[in-house]
């Protein structure tokens, strides 16, 4: 019974440390989407049309691959 308690508690602790892993992971994800939408919105008052560029940038990708 002792090598069965001993891994079931060493499941039980990575499910722990994996759980607070992915709790940060998203706290870091939320991070990095309030700074791109930041840069969005940036660049959108400037005058930069995002959505007209990214149409161009498969042209772009395969002329670079043609190269």
């Amino acid at each position: 019974m002792t090598d069965k308690n001993e891994q079931v508690g060493f499941h039980k602790g990575a499910l722990t440390t994996l759980a607070k892993e992915r709790e940060e992971f998203v706290r870091v994800l939320g991070i990095v989407e309030q700074l791109m939408q930041m840069h969005l919105k940036s660049l959108k008052d400037l005058g930069v049309d995002l959505e007209s560029e990214a149409k161009k940038a498969p042209k772009k990708l395969e002329e670079a691959l043609k190269k």
